[in-house]
């Protein structure tokens, strides 16, 4: 959910379809404050990805192939100049790395804020604390027609709807159970941690995704945010997320977290 975000913006994915996804991301975010008023927290700071093995770095260079064929520019870079540009960071061990100058960072909750004020602007009517109870469908299939929806006052009612998106982030599974659509996607434990200030970490520092140590850091407030790839993912609330579980934290869990 939006709460939990790290607000990561990384235009390069393994499918054509989300590159060109966060690249217009990229393109809405530099241009949504100066529309709607608000900011977004967007900052074009690049990114880097190191590798700490041969067979990493080859792994680096053809994801740095694949980008320049979707038109995401992408430079291979040697351990001397990932140390240039994140100065903070040991580089002996490193065989190099890749940058995405048109990667950044972003505050999660004010650029949602920002997306929905620009879509009230444009005539969309957001509902907040109304929740879809089930679906209606065409007698000939399983299109939906209509939506039934309650709220916490319990009001309930419907909307009919040419096109349905299902959005509901880790409630999408159960969601699309309901509405008789399969979400292969489950929830797993994930953790992160900030640090207080540390000398040399600035504003502009770039995003920085260290494969092979299973761990990401991004600049928050002179200090970083660092949070891992966990190796062996813990499957949670396989049975069924909270409902309530959106302004809520896991325990930590420093042993999982250790590696």
């Amino acid at each position: 959910t939006t709460w939990h975000a790290a607000g990561l913006v990384g235009q390069l994915r393994n499918h054509e379809s989300m590159t060109r996804l966060i690249r217009y991301s990229t393109e809405l975010y530099s241009r949504l404050e100066a529309e709607t008023g608000l900011s977004t927290g967007w900052k074009q700071c690049g990114s880097l990805a190191v590798a700490r093995t041969a067979d990493r770095m080859v792994q680096l260079k053809r994801t740095a192939a694949v980008a320049q064929a979707f038109g995401v520019a992408c430079d291979v870079i040697t351990p001397t100049e990932t140390g240039d540009r994140y100065p903070i960071m040991a580089t002996a061990d490193l065989e190099g790395g890749v940058w995405l100058p048109g990667d950044g960072k972003a505050n999660p909750t004010d650029l949602t804020l920002a997306l929905a004020k620009g879509a009230r602007n444009r005539g969309v009517r957001i509902c907040e604390g109304v929740r879809v109870s089930g679906a209606v469908t065409h007698a000939a299939g399983r299109r939906i027609a209509q939506l039934e929806w309650t709220d916490k006052a319990g009001s309930s009612g419907q909307i009919t709807a040419d096109i349905v998106v299902l959005c509901g982030g880790q409630w999408s599974r159960a969601l699309g159970r309901r509405l008789g659509v399969t979400v292969p996607l489950f929830s797993c434990e994930h953790f992160y941690i900030v640090t207080d200030v540390i000398p040399g970490v600035h504003r502009d520092l770039p995003v920085l995704r260290d494969p092979d140590g299973y761990i990401y850091f991004k600049e928050e407030v002179g200090g970083l945010v660092m949070g891992g790839y966990e190796p062996n993912p813990i499957p949670w609330a396989v049975d069924g997320i909270p409902e309530k579980f959106n302004f809520q934290l896991l325990q930590p869990d420093w042993e999982h977290f250790q590696p």
